[in-house]
């Protein structure tokens, strides 16, 4: 057996982070519980994690509880082995805790190592920042258009239509 030293780090400006020992055939949802105790979570509220690439685009969601009522075959965390979805050529995940005020964590595999006899597993290694007093405020893909849209629309308000004369069309075009 082996241990996975992972680095799971929060997605805020200042450097807050912990670094954990858990063993390769724990499940993500020990990695999960490890996760929210060492920031100081419940760990009550909906969460996922997400297979991530090398530019930590989101991939695969598995997820803490199936509310798909049978919909859709999706993978769970406690059905889910670390070494199902970490190895030395996939190390990346993204770990998404509460979905209403989405703490967002890049969760990375740093180094697989021997057990020591003599240490309890999960193990919290080093532990760096605080959690802030509520998450950072995020911009989704849809609303990045709408400010782009926005930006579009004002400049279009801004247009002076008084002189048609100005633009090379016909008034008469029906």
């Amino acid at each position: 057996m082996k241990i996975f030293r992972i680095r799971a780090i929060l997605d805020v400006l200042d450097d807050v982070f912990r670094d954990i020992e858990i063993k390769e055939d724990n499940t993500l949802e020990d990695l999960h519980n490890v996760i929210n105790q060492s920031f100081g979570f419940d760990g009550t509220e909906m969460a996922s994690f997400y297979i991530a690439n090398e530019e930590w685009n989101q991939g695969e969601e598995i997820v803490l509880f199936d509310v798909s009522e049978g919909r859709s075959s999706t993978r769970l965390m406690n059905e889910t082995k670390l070494t199902d979805v970490l190895s030395k050529s996939q190390t990346k995940l993204i770990y998404v805790y509460d979905f209403l005020n989405m703490w967002t964590f890049y969760v990375e595999l740093g180094d697989i190592a021997t057990p020591v006899d003599t240490t309890d597993y999960p193990n919290l290694l080093f532990a760096q920042g605080q959690l802030p007093d509520s998450p950072p405020e995020k911009q989704f893909e849809a609303e990045k258009l709408d400010d782009f849209d926005d930006e579009l629309k004002d400049d279009f308000d801004n247009e002076d239509f008084e002189n048609l004369d100005d633009f090379d069309f016909d008034q008469n075009w029906n």
